[in-house]
């Protein structure tokens, strides 16, 4: 198994990368307000037998914010130009949460470069105005107070109730991510999600095989959400994880790794088995 970090030079940013692993390359994307880092057990499950890609969005992590204008779509042509300096030319691109809108964007925005999709604990319906209004408020707080609001307000609704009550310390982690946010990216990302589009058109338009996973504690992007972006493709696959909240690649890490790698296998071939 290799595993690196290196960054990228992409657009006005650099986005710092971590990867595993060879062969298939399986791009994930992190959620909000936190980093690749939380892609962790993913690179060190899945890398005995694809290679595991998993950039720190911009702002977040190791990568610089740029002075780009926040919107998905540019976050999805960061993911273009890093393919392009690891010399890739598709991949199967995946994400959770705020990763998964990106790599909704990714699709709509460079479909010819996608091998396959997997969207976790994410939605593609827009948000509604109150949904956008809320965003802009948490953007002012952090910007003005530091991340006292994301402690008080986000972190508690990324875990479900179940790892909250068994596994302390996956609860403890996340915070120390959720801490580390930088505020300007903090704001800049709620901004681009928020503007996002609507993305069921994106999704039925894919001509690749779609994974859909959830956790059935979910209550950001719930299992409804999930039913409904997997039959908004033909033959999208879903997968549901027992006693997982928003966050399933960290709270069961285990169950999440395993539906990938029946994913990679069962509909591209792959030989991607979790250790």
């Amino acid at each position: 198994m290799i595993v690196g970090a290196k960054r990228s030079t992409v657009s006005s940013v650099q986005l710092y990368t971590r990867s595993a692993g060879t062969g298939l390359p399986v791009v994930l994307l992190h959620a909000f307000p936190l980093s690749s880092a939380m892609w962790l057990a993913q690179r060190e499950g899945l890398a005995r037998s694809c290679r595991v890609i998993t950039p720190d969005l911009r702002g977040f992590g190791g990568s610089r914010l740029g002075e780009e204008e926040p919107s998905v779509e540019v976050m999805a042509d960061d993911v273009a130009r890093l393919l392009d300096g690891e010399g890739i030319d598709r991949a199967v691109v995946g994400g959770l949460s705020m990763g998964g809108y990106v790599t909704m964007a990714f699709c709509r925005r460079h479909p010819d470069r996608v091998l396959g999709v997997i969207l976790a604990d994410t939605k593609a319906s827009p948000d509604p105005e109150p949904a956008r209004a809320n965003r802009e408020r948490i953007a002012q707080a952090v910007l003005s107070d530091g991340s006292a609001v994301l402690v008080s307000e986000v972190l508690p609704a990324l875990i479900g109730p179940t790892t909250k009550e068994r596994r302390a310390m996956v609860f403890g982690r996340v915070k120390g991510l959720v801490q580390a946010a930088p505020p300007g990216a903090v704001a800049w990302a709620q901004r681009a999600m928020a503007g996002r589009p609507d993305s069921f058109d994106t999704l039925a338009a894919l001509k690749v095989p779609l994974l859909v996973v959830v956790g059935e504690e979910d209550e950001l992007a719930t299992v409804a959400d999930a039913e409904a972006m997997a039959r908004a493709v033909p033959d999208g696959r879903l997968e549901i994880i027992p006693k997982a909240g928003h966050l399933t690649a960290v709270e069961q890490p285990e169950a999440f790794n395993a539906a990938v790698a029946k994913f990679l296998d069962t509909e591209l071939g792959g030989a991607a088995r979790p250790r």
